[in-house]
């Protein structure tokens, strides 16, 4: 199962969002030097991160739950924060929805362990 689970396509699929992330305002997609572009860097990067991580560590879900808050925040983040127009803006909220569409469903397909026993209470 572990190799399995390393193989995940959810994990390769949030390190490219991660590193688009922080990568699009170099590309024309915003300022370079604005609050939604530091948005950009901070969140970029712990995406991909912890996509990494997740990539060689499968251990457990708390990646998929930072990365939906991390997502959530970004769909926000342009209401929230100013420097956010034109497609800096849409880019932030199609990243937010990516990202935390992909930690819910991998949330929702992770395995079950078998060797974990929640007892029945009487």
């Amino acid at each position: 199962m572990e190799a399995t689970r390393s193989m995940r396509w959810q994990d390769w699929v949030n390190l490219f969002l991660g590193l688009w992330l922080f990568f699009a305002p170099f590309f024309g997609v915003g300022i370079m030097v604005s609050e939604a572009a530091y948005s950009g860097y901070v969140f970029g990067i712990i995406i991909a991160v912890l996509s990494v991580i997740a990539l060689f560590r499968p251990r457990g879900v708390w990646e998929e739950w930072i990365n939906l808050v991390i997502g959530l925040w970004l769909i926000v983040a342009p209401f929230a924060l100013v420097g956010f127009m034109g497609p800096l803006m849409w880019n932030s909220v199609i990243v937010g929805l990516l990202v935390s569409g992909v930690a819910v469903l991998a949330m929702a397909t992770r395995p079950v362990d078998p060797t974990h026993h929640v007892p029945h209470h009487a």
